[in-house]
């Protein structure tokens, strides 16, 4: 099987009859692609930014992204309140995720032993995302909110991305943490935002914050918050994905 990485420059390339079935494209760009004439039967997209910078995402002439958009909120109950601008509609916005991973915290506990450890194609497992979301929270709060000079727990799961920006890894432990020592670490974390929330206020939202993976880029307290509401939804869309496949295996 080739394999190509960010090291294999395929800008402009031509693909001309190319069988692509069964093809990965993990963390690829793939903006300005155009596909002609093509087969996608089966094909499944995840492009958590579907939305960002006005991009569109066309079919057959038509920009789907604000369907999928739409049909997100649809399925996730509350996700539509992320994009809440207010203290009191930040509130209610994270109330609204807590309950859905509550749901899916319940969820993973009720199927077999050791289902939170079982990675599906390569992705994180349930409690990898639990320890990414550790991370995101101190990232986005304890970081870039509330200024804490080594805002990073060690049970937190690093991206890519982590070490790619010149960060040290070394801060996060190595091996796989108890379960339960995961699920206190968080609880702790999700804890941490329902406080800020409960007095932040509009003066505190427009307070500028420096971006933590780019310091030339200025935030607010309300981008940081906003940035650890589409994480939390984002990673509970994959983590409740994986849960099905889990499902439908054991199942099958």
């Amino acid at each position: 099987m080739t394999t190509f990485t960010r090291d294999d420059d395929l800008r402009g390339a031509r693909f001309v009859g190319a069988d692509l079935r069964g093809a990965r494209f993990v963390g690829a760009d793939l903006s300005g692609v155009v596909m002609r004439g093509v087969d996608v039967d089966g094909a499944d997209v995840d492009a958590p930014w579907l939305l960002e910078g006005g991009a569109a995402f066309r079919v057959n002439g038509v920009d789907v992204a604000p369907f999928v958009d739409a049909e997100l909120d649809r399925r996730f109950p509350g996700r539509a309140l992320r994009r809440a601008d207010d203290p009191a509609g930040l509130r209610a916005a994270w109330a609204a995720v807590e309950r859905a991973w509550d749901a899916a915290v319940a969820r993973a506990a009720s199927m077999p032993p050791g289902t939170v450890d079982v990675q599906v194609d390569g992705e994180w497992s349930f409690a990898q995302t639990l320890r990414h979301l550790v991370m995101a929270t101190d990232t986005w709060l304890r970081g870039a909110v509330l200024g804490v000079e080594r805002p990073y727990h060690p049970i937190g799961q690093p991206n890519a991305e982590y070490a790619l920006d010149g960060h040290d890894p070394s801060v996060f432990a190595e091996g796989t943490p108890p379960y339960a020592e995961v699920l206190e670490v968080r609880a702790g974390r999700v804890a941490m935002v329902r406080d800020v929330l409960a007095t932040v206020t509009a003066e505190d939202l427009a307070a500028p914050r420096r971006n933590p993976w780019a310091p030339q880029h200025e935030e607010t307290t309300l981008s940081c918050l906003r940035t650890i509401l589409e994480e939390e939804w984002e990673h509970l869309r994959y983590a409740l994905r994986d849960l099905d496949v889990i499902e439908a295996r054991r199942d099958g």
